[in-house]
């Protein structure tokens, strides 16, 4: 498999495998008291898990602002330290939160607070530059949406980003940012468990790199989560928002944990452990995915990064795979 990926049409070479930063933004809070991190976490730790990433060649680390309230930005651009140029950084912009209290307030998506947020996340990345800057609003106002794209082509021209995308799981919507010339990328919701054919689809046909989010299904594809396990008061997994699958207030849904263990052959070939076999799955899916799982410790960075020696599933396993799920 080749290790590398081009991000759309601009040539931005990034690894295979990115490595998504919203764990290590550590505990944050929706206005009602919703819990929107993954916990606790030791920051000390997260810059070298984020040294581990990179010395294992993983060159694309994907953040957002409101992330820990501006915490993970933090301590990325902490961690990159001197060697920023080695790397893309993507973040996102359209939440709108209070750094003190770390709780999400609401949404803008003006073109005024655009800026604002641009210029704030480079000061908090401690960078010149963005790689990659994604509309964070995944049901915003598709003629907005197009307002925003013109915006974007404008920071590039100002040299204040190199690319942009959309973080949406709605095809149509991907479409209006892809008619901008630097929007180089989709970022969407795509794992074994959770296929995405309409996305890849588009990526393909509109020559866009696919950055899969959720690669490891919130860490059901682990297996480390077993039914009936707590998860930690301040994990969003433990009192699960509608849009997370796969949990319920005890926990992970057995529903999911059985069909994970039925994959569990198929994944775990190769010598790869069950998320680097979930990881697999998806460079076989498409020769555009960036799947970008997230990390909190060296230990998980040392496994995510291990997928990619361990290459993409065959097409035979990619039809088994369809099979035991009945798609």
């Amino acid at each position: 498999m080749e290790t590398k990926r081009t991000l759309g049409r601009t040539g931005i070479g990034v690894s295979a495998l990115g490595f998504g930063c919203w764990a290590i933004g550590g505990e944050w809070e929706s206005a009602d008291g919703q819990p929107l991190g993954w916990g606790k976490v030791d920051d000390e730790e997260s810059v070298r898990a984020v040294r581990c990433a990179l010395d294992l060649g993983v060159t694309f680390f994907d953040t957002a602002d409101t992330y820990g309230a501006g915490h993970s930005e933090r301590v990325l651009g902490r961690a990159l330290g001197k060697r920023r140029a080695d790397v893309v950084v993507a973040t996102k912009w359209g939440n709108v939160f209070d750094e003190e209290t770390r709780t999400l307030t609401g949404a803008d998506d003006t073109p005024e607070y655009a800026r604002r947020a641009l210029t704030a996340s480079l000061r908090r990345l401690d960078t010149d530059h963005i790689d990659l800057y994604q509309l964070h609003l995944s049901d915003a106002d598709p003629a907005r949406a197009a307002e925003l794209r013109d915006l974007c082509e404008e920071f590039v021209r100002e040299g204040l980003i190199r690319a942009y995308a959309w973080s949406t799981d709605d095809p149509a919507r991907a479409a209006v940012f892809a008619r901008g010339e630097h929007c180089v990328a989709v970022q969407h919701m795509a794992n074994v468990l959770q296929d995405a054919p309409e996305m890849f689809e588009l990526c393909e046909e509109l020559g866009l790199a696919s950055i899969n989010r959720s690669p490891l299904a919130m860490g059901l594809l682990t297996g480390r989560r077993r039914s009936g396990q707590a998860l930690e008061a301040g994990d969003i997994r433990s009192r699960p928002p509608e849009w997370l699958q796969g949990f319920e207030a005890g926990g992970a849904d057995p529903r999911w944990l059985a069909r994970v263990d039925a994959l569990k052959d198929v994944l775990t070939s190769g010598g790869r452990t069950l998320g680097q076999g979930a990881l697999a799955w998806l460079w076989a899916r498409s020769p555009r995915t960036v799947p970008i799982p997230g990390f909190r410790s060296v230990a998980q960075a040392e496994q995510n990064a291990g997928a990619l020696e361990k290459g993409a599933l065959t097409g035979e396993q990619l039809t088994e795979v369809d099979r035991i799920l009945e798609r």
